[in-house]
């Protein structure tokens, strides 16, 4: 699964099309006598994914002959906004593969069902809790994790050999020596970097700030820490080694292809690229594979947590409700989760699906020990919409088109625009 930001709207801001709803609608006129079919829609990877789940929803079906599931991939880029559109309309799928982020602004809306107390959530205490808090929006429970992620730094252990370095690096100032080594001695880039807004967060997680604080209700990106830690970026990608700056529509697939091709040392990455990794020829022995914490700032390391939830539609009926509750208990079991991560290389979200078979991959026994330190996102349902002023005024600073401090005041005050009622830095 390739990990973008999608389009960020608000759900407030919405004016929902009834025509647009169509195909999303769900099968409600299953025969009463007959089992109940409820509509999935899938945001993995189609290709590579996919079929994972279709096989898990084969063997939900022989275990459930009550219950059949109409599964629908829909792309991630594009399932916020439509599913936001056929909610409104009331002809949403009855369960949904969500990214973190949407969630609480779904729920606010009044588009999804609490699971508090029912059958999705008989194993909640069986989840890290840090990935059951961002399933939560005001003291209910609206999600049931089914994968997760977070950010580390990727590298290439033949080539830092090469280059005469022996772990990776834990500060920024050490990737940039590093980098320097990897490029004289080895060769390669030191480091590349994917000018997205998510990206660019263990940066700010770094100096002690995030983009906002729900608390105090301030935005603060554009405060002196945020500007420190996009400064820090700035010197990272301005010293030798740094591969040269892509914001091309092609950056993303650039950087994984050059890395996988051991182009490049290091990358900030998510455990979603772990299988096309181990595809690339630098690669071949998985082993080669370094994965570690992001580099830390002066205020100490972090890095966001991400992943999908499993939720239901609010829309639905009791029955379809019901099958709903009995199909995300299903997918977000240890056994279906475990499946998961050997066919696809993902994180599950429960320990107990951590088997001895399942951190056999060292893609996944690495991300695995990075999660606890992971920062939950903030029960704000415009958090994920805050990243497109970041990110637009983020590209802008790091190519040199704008100062870090001004570029970082208009994201702000484009932030206040989602977030009317907060003060700014």
């Amino acid at each position: 699964m390739r990990r973008g930001i999608a389009a960020a709207v608000v759900v407030s801001a919405l004016t929902i099309s009834a025509s647009a709803c169509s195909s999303g609608t769900s099968d409600s006129g299953s025969d009463s006598s007959g089992p109940v079919t409820i509509t999935w829609w899938d945001t993995s990877d189609a290709t590579n994914e996919a079929g994972t789940f279709k096989s898990l929803i084969k063997d939900f079906e022989k275990a459930n002959a009550d219950v059949k599931v109409k599964y629908v991939n829909v792309p991630f880029g594009d399932a916020q906004t439509k599913f936001q559109t056929a909610a409104g309309s009331k002809g949403a799928p009855d369960v949904l593969r969500a990214d973190v982020g949407w969630t609480p602004g779904f729920a606010k809306a009044g588009y999804l069902a609490p699971l508090d107390g029912t059958p999705a959530a008989a194993e909640s205490d069986k989840f890290e809790p840090n990935l059951i808090e961002q399933a939560t929006y005001e003291d209910k429970l609206y999600g049931i994790p089914q994968v997760t992620d977070t950010l580390g730094l990727m590298y290439n252990k033949s080539l830092f050999a090469k280059a005469g370095i022996t772990e990776a690096p834990a500060t920024w100032d050490e990737l940039k020596a590093d980098m320097a080594k990897v490029k004289e001695k080895a060769g390669a880039d030191g480091f590349a970097f994917n000018p997205q807004g998510y990206y660019a967060m263990p940066f700010l997680f770094g100096e002690g700030t995030d983009m906002v604080e729900v608390g105090s209700k301030k935005i603060t990106l554009n405060s002196p820490a945020a500007v420190k830690g996009i400064d820090t970026l700035k010197g990272v990608l301005a010293a030798p080694g740094a591969r040269k700056l892509d914001t091309t529509s092609n950056a993303y697939a650039n950087i994984m292809d050059a890395f996988n091709n051991g182009k490049v040392a290091a990358i900030i990455q998510g455990p979603w690229e772990n299988a096309n990794v181990f595809k690339g020829s630098a690669f071949k022995d998985k082993a080669n594979l370094g994965i570690a914490p992001v580099p830390k700032g002066s205020a100490g390391q972090g890095a966001p947590l991400g992943g999908h939830n499993l939720v239901a539609y609010a829309g639905s009926d009791a029955a379809h409700q019901k099958a709903s509750q009995k199909f995300i208990a299903f997918m977000t079991s240890a056994a279906s989760q475990g499946k998961t991560a050997l066919a696809n290389g993902t994180l599950p979200t429960r320990s107990d699906a951590y088997t001895a078979d399942v951190v056999k991959n060292p893609g996944i026994a690495g991300y695995q020990k990075l999660l606890p330190a992971g920062v939950a996102r903030q029960p704000l349902p415009e958090y994920s919409s805050l990243y497109t002023p970041l990110e637009t005024q983020l590209i802008k600073i790091i190519s040199g088109q704008e100062g870090t401090k001004s570029g970082l005041n208009k994201a702000a005050t484009e932030a206040k625009r989602l977030l009317p009622t907060y003060s700014t830095s």
